[in-house]
């Protein structure tokens, strides 16, 4: 079964039609700039670009990157703050004609890789950690979601977390990637420190490159593996959401 899944990052908007039978793509993804300013009706925008250019009708899932609760978005740390307060679904869904369904960027990531990825059949604490722009994480306990945790937010040596160890600040800081693996071990064992998770699942687009920072992080009891579905995860995981409409 094909599904369309949107995801809006804080660099890009991003989307396919997705085979659910399979947890991948079925076709390539289209993606483009996300707006500055990112304001709901500019983003609202890019993600009809997005649709539009598979001229797709049906069913979609569009992941936020912050708070989402029945469709509203309640936070926007790395988007316009006039995204708080709003009925993004009832927004998106006027201007798309289709029936849309929006959730936290992390949690449909973490539910795709806990579906079809490295998480798959894991019981216990297990986090994923989607590391881009800022830091989004989704918490699962023997298999079931804990929604909007936004674990990027905690306070770490006086500092948003995500404004020093996200893939924006090594790149903002022209960091060495052995430096920012450094920052980003003393930001897994807070995480560690407070939720003892068994599993780490790395996400976003670095995920890609792990070989280049995961090899510098030690001392976490925690097993630490990259995601497998990559940056595709929060496209899986809104299309999976959209499929229960």
């Amino acid at each position: 079964m094909n599904v369309f899944g949107v995801d809006i990052g804080g660099t890009g908007i991003k989307g396919a039609p997705v085979d659910l039978d399979r947890g991948e793509l079925s076709d390539e993804r289209f993606k483009v700039p996300t707006p500055h300013p990112a304001t709901p009706e500019a983003v609202v925008e890019g993600v009809h670009e997005v649709v539009s250019h598979f001229g797709h009708t049906g069913p979609l899932g569009v992941t936020f990157p912050g708070v989402v609760v029945d469709g509203t978005t309640r936070t926007a740390a790395n988007v316009d703050k006039g995204w708080v307060g709003v009925d993004a679904r009832k927004l998106l869904s006027e201007r798309l004609g289709q029936p849309v369904v929006v959730l936290n960027d992390a949690d449909a990531a973490g539910v795709a890789e806990m579906t079809f990825g490295a998480g798959r059949g894991r019981g216990g604490v297990v986090l994923m950690l989607t590391l881009g722009t800022g830091i989004g994480s989704a918490l699962f306990v023997d298999g079931r979601l804990v929604p909007n945790t936004e674990l990027g937010h905690l306070e770490l040596h006086g500092h948003d977390a995500e404004k020093r160890a996200s893939v924006k600040a090594r790149e903002d800081e022209e960091l060495s990637w052995e430096h920012w693996a450094h920052r980003l071990k003393k930001y897994l064992a807070h995480v560690e420190m407070l939720f003892s998770p068994s599993l780490f699942v790395i996400g976003g687009g670095v995920s890609r490159k792990s070989e280049k920072f995961l090899p510098y992080i030690d001392g976490i009891s925690a097993e630490i593996v990259p995601a497998e579905l990559q940056n595709s995860a929060g496209i899986v995981g809104a299309a999976m959401a959209a499929a229960k409409l």
